[in-house]
């Protein structure tokens, strides 16, 4: 055996999973500093567009991890985004089962890579997205899709967020505030992100 061959040198992906494997146990123990782009930012109660006469509305959220429905983050956000929603002002009242009149509320948040061309094209002047260096980036799309009655009349809005994740001694992103932790970080995306949906509805002359 040649004992000046580096360790990993017999098997080059045992090395790719290592390293893989220590970036991940640096974000969780703490060595990662996570940064909520501003891009898109909070949006006050006093922005939305009043509501002449508030229709009650059944909400539907849910998170989902590149399309597919994420049970365990709808979970984790769903009190939040119910919560935003109430205090809005554009429902009379917010509920999880179909309310007189039929009216409707589908929210959906979906994570999504931004080496996706799709996704990036799409993305709000000013976004930071990929992978650079140390510096990774997951990007979110918001999707407002409103239903005044039975007939299905909707209005749908979308919105895009980002949260970057930096790893060592990197310098902070352009464009992007930093967060406590990646927990402040990922509630702060959805309060902005849902916050904005919610906002472009609003003006829309089609909701009613």
């Amino acid at each position: 055996m040649n004992k000046s061959m580096p360790v990993f040198g017999r098997n080059p992906h045992r090395l790719v999973s290592s390293m893989v494997m220590l970036f991940f146990v640096a974000i969780l123990s703490g060595c990662a500093t996570h940064y909520v782009d501003t891009a898109t930012t909070d949006v006050p109660v006093s922005a939305y567009k009043k509501v002449a006469q508030p229709k009650a509305v059944q909400l539907v959220f849910e998170f989902q991890t590149k399309g597919v429905a994420n049970s365990r983050a709808t979970g984790f956000f769903k009190t939040q985004v119910v919560d935003q929603v109430k205090a809005s002002g554009l429902f009379s009242s917010v509920e999880e089962k179909p309310v007189p009149g039929g009216a409707t509320l589908g929210i959906t948040v979906n994570n999504v890579p931004l080496t996706d061309d799709a996704f990036g094209k799409g993305f709000v002047t000013g976004l930071t997205f990929g992978l650079a260096g140390s510096q990774v980036t997951d990007g979110y799309i918001c999707t407002v899709d409103y239903s005044s009655d039975v007939k299905g009349s909707n209005v749908t809005k979308t919105a895009r967020h980002a949260i970057h994740t930096v790893m060592g001694a990197k310098g902070a992103p352009n464009n992007a505030e930093p967060a406590k932790n990646i927990d402040e970080a990922v509630r702060t995306m959805a309060r902005q992100i849902v916050g904005t949906a919610l906002r472009d509805l609003s003006l829309d002359p089609a909701f009613k």
